[in-house]
């Protein structure tokens, strides 16, 4: 019951009985019964905060389009298979803007690479797709992402083009096509982001950098039978 408020208290009650289950027999090397850690929360009056659905689509730009090649279908039988991508904004200081670019890798939920930036353009994007390929050179994967205008940029389809890269889009509207990189933005906001103050920019990268790491290394995750998504990845190695 100690370890599981000192658990509770380090993400600032913002995990639940699934979670806090998973670093428990992580951290212990047990198999805990989930029953039991939620009885035991219970007893302890301990209760995670819950996530509010966020609804919010990018506005379609530009005319290089692409299908929905990955149809929703989140699951890959190895890694560099199948990558998602997106760019979300953060703010920090007086009402100033950054942006985070993020590609996670669909067979361990690895985020392979991510950028931050004080703009939101084509630069961002191709940065961090240089990243991606530079840390997994063979790579040729589907890729899929929205139709911001960054990824329907002439720019864009030349590069992935030249790395044999295959594309994909989400549908005009349909956020839950991307649906694993809204999780992951979900997950990053509600643990490291909202409530936080940043007042520079140096602030938030380190910030970033460290739930990153935290969520490559030590994040448990159920889907992928309580490792983490790096512990995943070195199996498949």
């Amino acid at each position: 019951m100690e370890l599981i408020k000192q658990i509770y208290y380090e993400q600032k009650g913002k995990w639940g009985y699934r979670q806090i289950r998973m670093q428990i027999n992580g951290r212990l090397g047990k198999n805990y019964n989930i029953k039991r850690i939620r009885r035991l929360m219970g007893l302890l009056g301990l209760r995670a905060v819950i996530r509010r659905p966020r609804h919010a689509c990018t506005i379609v730009k530009g005319n290089n389009f692409e299908p929905n090649r990955l149809n929703r279908d989140f699951t890959a039988q190895r890694p560099n298979q199948k990558w998602v991508t997106d760019v979300t904004y953060l703010s920090y200081g007086n009402d100033n803007r950054a942006y985070l670019s993020a590609i996670k890798d669909l067979y361990d939920h690895t985020i392979i690479a991510y950028v931050v930036s004080h703009r939101n353009d084509n630069a961002l994007v191709m940065k961090t797709m240089n990243q991606a390929l530079k840390r997994n050179p063979q790579a040729q994967p589907l890729l899929h992402s929205d139709r911001g205008f960054q990824y329907t940029s002439k720019e864009f389809a030349r590069f992935t083009a030249k790395y044999s890269i295959t594309r994909s889009m989400s549908r005009v509207g349909r956020c839950l096509d991307n649906a694993p990189m809204e999780s992951f933005w979900g997950h990053y906001k509600d643990e490291a982001y909202y409530g936080e103050c940043f007042e520079t920019f140096e602030e938030l990268v380190a910030s970033i950098d460290q739930y990153i790491y935290f969520y490559n290394h030590e994040r448990y995750q159920e889907k992928l039978d309580s490792h983490t998504p790096v512990q995943y990845r070195h199996q498949a190695a």
